[in-house]
């Protein structure tokens, strides 16, 4: 049987529950939500609301409406950042970031709009909050980080770096791709004013899908204007969320699937945060007694999401990738889309390989990839 270890790519398998949702959405009530007064679009819209709901319960909001839904957590970024800065505004980032931060920030500065520092992580690849508090200016508008990194797992010290965001008055935008879904977020304790996610990594649900919290305190542009099926006579956005920021039909057969994705992980976050843990350690551990094998990923089980970062001897990443997928084993080699982080491990030149797991995967698959890795480092 095949291996599937690139869940922090994207998750699978997808529960059934996921895939019906899904199916009944194109079959049962296949129409616009919020368009018309049918019934069809009627319960489109009911689903889309029930997602938003669930959603909002799962990350602790108190207000449903401010949940946006996105296309993906990169869809969801670029909303919070482009319609969050002006011209002039300095912005405090990690080097850990994926480029759906790294390159809208780039963008931006290359442009003359504005300017951001990059904060290197400690040795042990977590953050320090206090580089974050020195690195603020008069100018500071925003800080980014990300809730774990998507190449060691690392999970950073979010809710101490709110408070430092509190303390100095500064807008808070947690990047969380590789954490909602996998572990506990409440967006209130993490003392966030934005938190962005995909639906189709830990939250079960399907690509095209994913969501942007936005604090009642805070206020943002939308990033396009359009069709709302509200105040059409408006030649402006409307000026409330969710409606401001959800511009053209919204993607509802995948919604619907999410909505699937988010019940099931609500009813069993414990268990599968338990599980990829304890599956994670095994991984870990047992690539760390590998000759020849380097393993990036945290020593401390609590301080890593599910991911195993690790190259073997000389060979590339992308050789490796390659070795363990004819071996009927999908993992992720390469650079990850953060060449941030794969500077600071100094793999930039040959990348690394992710072994990333999910909720559906066994002990029995983590001891057949570590004999496959152990092959491949003896050839």
């Amino acid at each position: 049987m095949p291996i599937y270890f690139d869940n922090a790519a994207t998750s699978h398998p997808k529960p059934p529950a996921v895939v019906e949702a899904v199916k009944q959405a194109l079959t049962e009530y296949n129409a616009n939500p919020g368009r018309s007064g049918h019934s069809a679009a009627l319960r489109a819209a009911r689903v889309v609301l029930d997602t938003r709901e669930k959603l909002a319960a799962l990350i602790g909001a108190a207000d449903a409406m401010r949940v946006i839904h996105c296309f993906n957590c990169t869809d969801a970024l670029n909303l919070a950042i482009k319609g969050r800065l002006r011209a002039g505004d300095h912005v405090i980032a990690t080097a850990l970031e994926h480029n759906a931060v790294l390159r809208v920030l780039g963008t931006l500065a290359a442009r003359g709009r504005i300017s951001y520092t990059l904060i290197d992580p400690r040795p042990d690849g977590f953050v320090d909050p206090a580089d974050l508090r020195a690195a603020a200016t008069g100018s500071t508008a925003l800080i980014v980080c990300t809730h774990a990194s998507n190449v060691t797992g690392a999970i950073q010290p979010v809710a101490a770096i709110g408070q430092v965001a509190r303390e100095i008055g500064v807008r808070y935008l947690i990047d969380g791709a590789q954490a909602l879904g996998a572990i506990p977020v409440n967006v209130n304790a993490l003392g966030c004013d934005l938190y962005a996610f995909p639906g189709h990594k830990a939250l079960l649900g399907p690509q095209g899908t994913g969501g942007l919290y936005i604090s009642p305190d805070i206020s943002l542009l939308p990033v396009r204007e359009g069709g709302t099926g509200t105040e059409s006579a408006n030649p402006l956005q409307p000026a409330e969320p969710p409606e401001r920021f959800e511009a053209g039909t919204v993607n509802l057969p995948g919604i619907a699937g999410l909505g699937a994705g988010v019940q099931y992980v609500s009813e069993n976050l414990a268990r599968i945060m338990m599980h990829e843990r304890e599956l994670t350690t095994a991984l870990v551990e047992g690539l760390s007694r590998l000759p020849g094998v380097k393993v990036y990923s945290p020593d401390q089980e609590a301080g890593r999401a599910g991911i195993a970062c690790f190259n073997v001897g000389d060979l590339s990443s992308a050789q490796v990738a390659d070795a363990l997928a004819r071996r009927g084993i999908a993992v992720r080699g390469g650079l990850h889309c953060a060449p941030g982080a794969h500077r600071f491990l100094g793999t930039l030149d040959r990348g690394a390989v992710r072994a990333s797991v999910g909720y559906a995967n066994t002990f029995e698959e983590v001891e057949r990839f570590l004999a496959a890795v152990r092959n491949i480092a003896h050839q």
